[in-house]
């Protein structure tokens, strides 16, 4: 009889669904092309075309949609963020090049991941631009029902073949289930924006007023740079100082909030289908396994080969071990990046704001314009193919330094071989100690010898003078054989540590890992620096507010130039309070437009019978 979880691959590899993913994606095009056209007719163009243009004839209908703001958006963030981790599923089939619309010769390859971008991009455009449209209660309508269809049709895929191939049990709701509970908060939040639009329409709840260029956040900042700093006096806790302290004057825009949510979502699904890679190499190895203990068993272990089939069987063993062991430290470790990029954001932004560019290369301080402007469109992009990458190179590092770990220590005690383990171990200590005593010794004896004495007191070291140099260059001398054997190791260790920062940093795109003067050939940190100046540029507080005070002030100029009685706010006279010439201007409007008395709001002195009287006389 079979295992269970052989009996549920076999059954889920004939298992076919009535739903075809990649069909539906073709066909989810026709209802997105159908809610954009109606958010387009709805949003009027701020220009009207001249008569000659054809575009004429359309009045000022079918404006361009705009699915969020990708530099000045700080509301609505989170339901942007789970937005975009709703599209997880296919940016992952994207990034495996799984997902290829059209059949094209390979070198066009790049022209067809273009346009499979852009098909995915279009299905789910509905998604942003019913979120940030202005007419809600439309686009609350839009954006449930089509909500609703992918969530359906995706239930549907899962219900269907719940299970895997590689996994087993439950393998398809792996992957989709992140999905799936993006898409049921989608489904609330467009129900809540109905409700609210839906009041808003009925008149139970007021209109929200035209949202200003300044966020509040903003504002605070700007506020905080108005007051006299005061010193603190309450003490910062470890977690404050140390990894992070909320400050209530600064808000991530929303690029960054759904950058990280989706980043999450894919480094999850990578795992999944790295695990599904190894659960089908660990069975394909289990195979090959069972053939050698079938010839070891065959040969009575007394075949030629036996010894080294007995240690492919270890080291088999040993990496499938070491494999599944470092799966969770290469995770923890991505994850712990991707908040420390928004750490790191937060930190490189307050510090422009500021004029401070020491942290930046010299070659970064003044970007060309253009480049800024395209490393802002592909930053989100690639700090998630970053991050995929880096949880790889990741995992394979540290299974490496797992096996050397293994080989070195664990399995010499196994095999009774403890003593020689350590010995080998300290003679390899006390080498390294030898060499490092003699490097820390010349520095004292430098330090000792060969420099004057400290000018002063407070001198934390002493002058570079040289002293007794007849000594100091037979030191020189002496030192100058031994120092080309050094040089060997202290290649060998620059390598070494080079090689380890590097594939360890490798997720991180807000560092660069070039050296010095070669930070242009990094195209993840060039990607990081301009996304970080179109934001310092269009976000910064101080502009936004003189840019708000500018239009502010405009409006009020254009107010008092169609106000028929301008005269009266700016009279030479004695100044008359807001509430009297607010009654003045009712007193006006109700004179010249009589029938808007029947509309107003009725004291509670006043009865039913008056306003019928009143009604009788302004229709006679």
């Amino acid at each position: 009889m079979l295992p269970k979880n052989t009996r549920t691959r076999q059954l889920n590899g004939t298992c076919t669904s009535s739903v075809d993913m990649e069909l539906f994606l073709h066909y989810s095009l026709i209802p997105s092309l159908f809610i954009i056209l109606i958010l387009s007719f709805l949003q009027r163009r701020e220009h009207r075309r001249q008569r000659d243009d054809t575009s004429y004839l359309l009045g000022n209908r079918f404006g361009i949609i705009m699915p969020l703001d990708f530099v000045g958006t700080f509301s609505n963030r989170w339901s942007y963020g789970i937005a975009f981790g709703a599209t997880a599923n296919k940016v992952m089939f994207l990034f495996s090049e799984g997902y290829q619309p059209l059949q094209i010769p390979q070198w066009a390859q790049a022209f067809e991941l273009l346009i499979g971008g852009i098909e995915v991009g279009l299905s789910h455009f509905p998604f942003f631009a019913c979120l940030s449209s202005e007419f809600q209660l439309v686009s609350s309508i839009l954006g449930f029902c089509y909500s609703l269809i992918w969530f359906a049709v995706t239930v549907l895929q899962v219900s269907q073949c719940p299970h895997g191939q590689f996994v087993g049990k439950y393998e398809t709701l792996m992957f989709y289930w992140p999905s799936l509970l993006c898409l049921a908060f989608l489904l609330g939040r467009f129900l809540h924006m109905f409700v609210k639009a839906l009041r808003v329409h009925l008149g139970w709840e007021f209109q929200v007023e035209e949202k200003s260029v300044l966020e509040t956040h903003q504002a605070e900042h700007v506020k905080q740079l108005l007051r006299t700093p005061r010193p603190q006096e309450k003490k910062k806790s470890w977690f404050q100082t140390r990894i992070y302290e909320w400050d209530p004057c600064f808000q991530f825009p929303s690029r960054m909030i759904g950058t990280i949510v989706l980043a999450f979502i894919c480094l999850y699904l990578f795992i999944v289908i790295e695990f599904c890679v190894f659960v089908y190499v660990r069975d394909e190895l289990d195979v090959f396994e069972n053939k050698l203990e079938s010839y070891i068993t065959f040969t009575n272990h007394s075949g030629v080969l036996t010894p080294v089939f007995l240690q492919v069987k270890e080291l088999i063993s040993v990496t499938k071990g070491v494999w599944v062991a470092t799966i969770l430290p290469a995770s923890l470790t991505c994850v712990s990046y991707l908040f420390h990029i928004l750490v790191c954001y937060r930190k490189h932004i307050k510090r422009l704001r500021a004029g401070d560019k020491h942290f930046l290369p010299l070659k970064f301080h003044n970007p060309a314009s253009s480049a800024s402007v395209v490393a802002i469109a592909r930053y989100s992009g690639w700090q998630i193919a970053y991050i995929l990458w880096g949880y790889l190179i990741i995992h394979v590092v540290q299974s490496l330094c797992g096996m050397a770990i293994m080989y070195g220590l664990v399995l010499p005690i196994v095999h009774n071989q403890g003593l020689e383990m350590l010995q080998g171990l300290g003679i390899g200590i006390l080498t390294i100690s030898i060499f490092v005593g003699l490097m820390i010794l010349q520095m004292c004896i430098a330090a000792s010898f060969f420099l004057q004495p400290k000018l002063g007191t407070a001198d934390k070291q002493k002058p570079l003078a040289l002293n007794n140099r007849k000594a100091f260059h037979n030191f020189n001398y002496f030192l100058f054989f031994y120092n080309v054997l050094l040089g060997l190791g202290a290649c060998l260790s620059r390598l070494l540590i080079s090689c380890l920062l590097g594939t360890w940093l490798i997720a991180r795109i807000d560092r660069t890992i070039m050296q010095n003067g070669y930070e242009g050939a990094d195209m993840g940190f060039s990607a990081w620096i301009g996304m970080l100046y179109v934001d310092h540029y269009h976000t910064n507080p101080v502009l936004v507010s003189f840019c708000h005070i500018l239009i502010a002030n405009h409006k009020e100029k254009k107010l008092q130039q169609t106000t028929k009685y301008w005269c009266l706010n700016h009279s030479a006279g004695p100044r008359v309070s807001a509430r009297s010439r607010t009654r003045w201007f009712l007193l006006q409007t109700l004179i010249n437009n009589p029938r808007l008395i029947i509309h107003r709001k009725l004291k509670s002195g006043h009865s039913s019978q008056e306003s019928q009287i009143l009604m009788a006389c302004l229709e006679s």
